[in-house]
């Protein structure tokens, strides 16, 4: 299987004194719980400067302005309480940015068995909805959530739902991961 790398993340957390580490002893070393942008990879980095909540970094190869180097991949249960109430607002920001990305979803979502659809993944998605987004979307392609909303009226907003099942996947509520391929499950932390 080829690796896949993320380019660009978003800053969870900051901890410029590291990790607080049996009772009241820090590690001294900085680090950063980031988001990836393409993949939702949740990453720890070591950074050189600064860094604040919601910027975005570049994490890919080659030279590193802010950040030194990658640490490991993490699971959402590693995530600090702050990197965790930050989590839906920052993937809301990656799915406003790249909105297009997430209307093909609407667009090209297919079947995973006889019985059940991608679209039901979504939260608030059952069989009677996910009918009604088939049916508009065989009238042609979704343009932008707006066009989504405006065309299936007793949908809720698709943005929302679209932020809530990638937190969901990055917790590993579902088997299933159609926006956070890369997470880290429970298993891999053991």
């Amino acid at each position: 299987m080829k690796k896949i790398y993320e380019n660009y993340a978003y800053v969870l957390d900051y901890l410029p004194e590291g990790y607080i580490s049996g009772g009241m002893k820090r590690s001294k070393t900085p680090v950063a719980q980031v988001i990836g942008e393409k993949y939702f990879s949740l990453l720890e980095v070591v950074p050189k400067t600064e860094l604040e909540v919601y910027e975005r970094i570049f994490i890919g190869k080659g030279q590193r302005d802010k950040i030194t180097h990658i640490k490991k991949r993490l699971s959402y249960n590693e995530l600090t309480s702050t990197a965790k109430a930050e989590l839906p607002y920052v993937v809301e920001e990656i799915v406003k940015k790249n909105e297009e990305e997430f209307v093909k979803f609407f667009n090209n979502a297919r079947p995973i068995s006889i019985r059940f659809h991608q679209l039901e993944l979504l939260p608030g998605v059952g069989k009677k909805l996910m009918k009604s987004i088939l049916e508009e979307r065989k009238k042609g392609e979704f343009k932008s959530f707006r066009d989504i909303d405006e065309r299936v009226p007793s949908m809720p907003d698709p943005l929302n739902m679209i932020v809530r099942r990638v937190v969901d996947e990055l917790e590993c509520k579902d088997r299933y991961a159609i926006f956070a391929p890369l997470r880290k499950t429970e298993k891999e932390e053991e």
